[in-house]
């Protein structure tokens, strides 16, 4: 094993050994009085089967020694990526009735899209849904008739509110359930060249609307490499998929017998069945680790920099962007996946996918290999891919070399390191990602121009007062301020600018989207601007330094006159319409970015 990666993981091991115990010693009592049906009061199992058919009754009642499975869906029409799950919740009945046990959808979790609230209003409810999802998953568990469940979900905040949910039920077996990708629409460089133009006004939202709904025109996951598909990726790497079923195209035979599959799987998982694999032990220090070098190797998306903290600290472990980093410095990059390259998660499936990068991370010693999955003892289960052999499911061997070299390469690495860096100095601490960036825009030194919102930034773009060197500055963005929404708006013209030969970066406390990379960016600062933070201060024309090679970022202000400025905006302390006001509690209680951005 890697000599860095063993160390990096004895660091997390023992800073995690108290908060770990405690955890584990929580999931131990959980799991000395399980799910026992015979328990209950005829009243209280009347209730639970009531709504059940007849033949799940007769198992129901009958025999209190059979798995009964909960069925927790992110199900909506709204949503592309979530629509195929509407006739899953059957699939998995029939399948677990055929196997002798039962399966009730406990409960249908909210699944909002962040591709539908760029830019808008909504968009600052979307980190909060994470923790809103994992207490609902909570709610829907708390009934105490479940020996085990099954977590449909796919996009952003979907999974980690799933995944924090289902680890506070540690006791339990958990497989993630996913529904895989839509088919590849107009490819990602005409679709970015296209909102560059509309950015520009070279053409009109008529021509805009015709190239999005070619790049987003059926059901499944959208194809490019954002924090939905980063999502995928991480649940094979962490185990808790059925092997290889990430990226398997919605509507199809394999599909539907993957998601059967993952029915009986579970309930064979159960403390009732042949081989119990809780989550709790599923999830590890060592299983974190995997899945942040997966992030880094693959070149990512910047939100599981907080959501794999969120996720972690939920089993005991505490890690830190430092990991991040340290881990950056050995992962190399293996994948060119938009907007880190110009192939989409369905190209990159073609290429080899998920088995090709694991096997080579592997044979790097760069993942542990001996954790626990649903599948048993090993991650080697998942470099295998799923195929038909006469209508029924078997793995087979999965490639160990990638078919197209542009997308997965069988070198060293498209990078020596993964592009993650933190960057820090005194206007705090960020996140720049660097994976898609060229060396000639990893550092900046520039003016500010400080903008309090997306549509301040369009304004003076559209206006042309944009046309020189800058450094963007966005302050009350984070957490505490408006809930940390993705200022993706601002992607189409800083790329505009920077195509034009401008330098141009962006600081924020904000979010930028799982599809932002090829403009340097310092993102997530800690503190935030509502927290005290410095950025709250920068004026425009303050000299902004920012170094994403060696860590660095300040404004060259003398410190004390910074200390002593009044801060740039005062941002209102009360949040009305689009169901903003329901949510001040999170904005009262929300930790930092960098501690997970979480209530919890």
């Amino acid at each position: 094993m890697n000599k860095k990666l063993n160390d990096i993981t004895s660091s997390i091991i023992a800073r995690s050994s108290l908060s770990r115990k405690k955890y584990l010693l929580q999931v131990e009592k959980a799991g000395s009085n399980p799910a026992n049906r015979d328990s209950l009061s005829c009243t209280n199992q009347a209730h639970a089967y009531a709504a059940a058919g007849h033949d799940s009754k007769l198992i129901l009642k009958g025999n209190t020694q059979s798995p009964n499975i909960a069925i927790i869906s992110a199900y909506n029409d709204l949503l592309s990526a979530h629509h195929p799950y509407a006739s899953y919740p059957e699939i998995i009945k029939k399948t677990l009735i055929k196997n002798g046990c039962t399966g009730q959808f406990a409960a249908g979790v909210p699944s909002m899209c962040d591709g539908i609230t760029q830019g808008q209003t909504g968009m600052e409810l979307s980190l909060f849904s994470r923790d809103l999802i994992a207490q609902s998953s909570a709610i829907a568990l708390s009934h105490h008739i479940f020996d085990g469940g099954l977590m449909l979900g796919i996009c952003d905040k979907i999974v980690p509110g799933l995944l924090i949910g289902a680890l506070r039920f540690g006791h339990l077996p958990f497989i993630f359930v996913p529904a895989g990708p839509m088919p590849s629409g107009e490819n990602n460089e005409a679709k970015a060249k296209t909102r560059q133009l509309f950015a520009e006004g070279s053409i009109g939202k008529e021509e805009l609307l015709a190239s999005e709904m070619k790049s987003y025109h059926s059901e499944g996951t959208c194809t490019f490499y954002g924090t939905a598909n980063t999502n995928q990726i991480l649940m094979e790497v962490m185990g808790l998929h059925i092997p290889g079923s990430a990226f398997v195209t919605p509507g199809t035979p394999l599909r539907d017998e993957l998601t059967g599959f993952a029915a009986k799987r579970v309930s064979e998982i159960t403390h009732l069945g042949s081989g119990h694999i809780p989550i709790a032990k599923v999830i590890s220090e060592k299983s974190i680790i995997n899945a942040i070098v997966m992030l880094l190797a693959t070149g990512g998306s910047t939100n599981h920099t907080i959501h794999l903290i969120a996720i972690a600290k939920a089993a005991g472990i505490q890690i830190n962007w430092d990991d991040f980093a340290t881990l950056s410095n050995i992962s190399p990059l293996l994948t060119r996946i938009y907007p880190n390259g110009s192939a989409d998660i369905n190209q990159f499936q073609a290429a080899g996918g998920v088995p090709v990068i694991i096997n080579k991370l592997l044979e790097h010693e760069l993942l542990h290999e001996d954790v626990l999955t649903v599948m048993g003892q090993g991650l080697s289960r998942y470099t295998e891919e799923p195929m038909l052999n006469d209508e029924q499911l078997v793995f087979k061997t999965g490639p160990k070399q990638s078919s197209n070299t542009d997308i997965i390469t069988n070198t060293q690495g498209f990078k020596t390191n993964g592009g993650l860096t933190v960057v820090q100095g005194t206007l705090g601490r960020a996140i720049s990602k660097t994976s898609a960036l060229s060396d000639e825009h990893l550092t900046i030194e520039a003016a500010a121009k400080v903008f309090l919102s997306q549509a301040a930034f369009m304004k003076a773009f559209k206006a042309g007062e944009l046309f020189n060197d800058f450094v963007a500055v966005l302050p009350w963005q984070g957490p505490a301020a408006n809930g940390m929404p993705e200022l993706h708006q601002l992607t189409p013209a800083l790329t505009s600018l920077q195509n034009k030969g401008h330098r141009v970066a962006l600081i924020t406390d904000g979010r930028m989207s799982g599809a932002f990379g090829k403009i340097l960016a310092a993102i997530h600062i800690t503190p935030e601007s509502k927290r005290g933070g410095l950025l709250a201060k920068i004026k425009d024309g303050d000299l902004i330094k920012l170094d994403a090679e060696n860590g660095e970022l300040s404004v060259l202000v003398d410190p004390v006159e910074l200390q002593n400025r009044t801060e740039n905006s005062q941002v209102d302390e009360f949040h009305f319409g689009y169901g903003l006001e329901l949510f001040k509690i999170f904005r009262d209680s929300v930790s930092s970015a960098e501690d997970g951005a979480t209530t919890f």
